[in-house]
């Protein structure tokens, strides 16, 4: 029986040469290939400044600190996405602060963070998730107003754009990922992005233990950390970098297949769209079950019977046991992130299915589903 794993990254020969080249130079950290990669996702995501870092949970935490997060802050965020997006506030002593999330794109919903503002709110960071930008106009107008500032977790949405615009663009700073199931790659990694050049420096600082401008070897200035991108990962990263436009396109195409042969199930399935102004780069393929009685663990256990991984996407921070206890948070606190968790099952997203393979997916999902129901 063949089998589908849940996401699988596309390397060629061109990375691999690129990753055995930094290896036989032996140059394996802070060589050329990290400023390479900085330099040319700057110009593809359309900022002055990138920052190579070793994940996204790490440039989140940079970004943090460079806005000047401090404990006693609040940050207004979505309870819908990777749990890093919360915990980074937490590093830095801050609150984070949920408001509930558009059903439609699963980011968060505009319409309701200005109630949720206080004195003490100092941003509001934005998760634009499965790849997809959240709805960034009336974002902006509130920060305006209340004078907060933007952070962008871009991590699921390398060139999703909103109105013409690229993630990534819209904030002070912003963090992209490069986990092997993103549409990119570098194994572990990631990038902060940003037009100032003075976040821009300290970022640098703080990914390499605080060290000074002059990167004299024992010359520390700020307490920093150990967050830098290895050559091998750069490396990697530049050579998919200068493929992206294709493997979104390929993935695309995926997305695309399944919209065909899941559309006639729309009585059993809600299927993700672009909304109106957003192009889809599609991290995940994130289909919404709608029979509100079907055992969704037992249809993914089914699936799993027929060679097909399929997950749940997202679970709500809210809820995970840490944040319960914390915060007091519980069920009910933000319904629409809680349904679409509860509900929300993720299918084998990656280059190389074929349209016979998203019809046997599509097919053995709908025919699970209708035998549930």
């Amino acid at each position: 029986m063949k089998t589908y794993s849940i996401a699988k990254p596309h390397i060629g020969e061109k990375e691999i040469k690129a990753v055995i080249e930094v290896l036989k130079s032996g140059s394996l950290s802070l060589g050329p290939y990290y400023k390479k990669f900085e330099e040319s996702f700057a110009k593809k995501i359309g900022v002055k400044f990138a920052c190579a870092v070793s994940s996204g949970t790490a440039g989140l935490h940079l970004a943090m600190i460079a806005a000047g997060v401090r404990e006693g802050d609040e940050i207004i965020t979505s309870p819908f996405s990777f749990i890093a997006s919360a915990n980074c506030i937490l590093y830095v002593g801050a609150r984070p602060v949920f408001v509930d999330i558009d059903p439609a794109t699963c980011n968060i919903d505009p319409e309701k963070i200005e109630e949720k503002i206080t004195k003490k709110t100092k941003a509001i960071l934005v998760a634009h998730i499965f790849g997809q930008t959240a709805d960034m106009d009336p974002i902006r107008a509130l920060a305006k107003k209340y004078d907060l500032k933007i952070i962008e977790d871009a991590c699921e949405s390398i060139l999703a754009e909103y109105k013409g615009k690229k993630a990534g663009t819209f904030g002070e700073s912003a963090v992209f990922a490069f986990y092997p199931n993103k549409q990119m790659t570098t194994g572990e990694g990631g990038m902060l992005v940003t037009d100032q050049e003075k976040i821009y420096k300290m970022a640098c600082s703080l990914r390499n233990q605080g060290r000074s401008e002059n990167m004299q070897w024992l010359d520390h200035r700020l307490l920093g950390y150990n967050y830098r991108m290895d050559e091998m990962s750069a490396a990697l990263g530049l050579i998919q970098l200068q493929k992206i436009d294709w493997l979104i396109e390929e993935r695309r195409k995926v997305a695309k297949l399944y919209e065909k042969h899941l559309f006639g199930h729309n009585d059993l399935l809600r299927l993700p769209v672009a909304v109106e102004g957003n192009t889809h780069t599609w991290f995940v393929y994130a289909v919404k079950i709608k029979n509100k009685k079907t055992n969704r663990n037992e249809v993914i256990e089914k699936m799993k019977n027929r060679g097909i991984s399929a997950k749940p996407y997202l679970p709500s921070i809210h809820l995970f046991k840490f944040y319960r206890e914390k915060f007091g948070f519980k069920n009910g606190d933000f319904p629409v992130s809680e349904e679409i968790s509860r509900y929300s099952l993720a299918l084998p997203l990656y280059i190389g299915l074929k349209e016979k393979d998203i019809k046997y997916i599509s097919g053995e999902l709908a025919g699970i589903l209708k035998k549930i129901k």
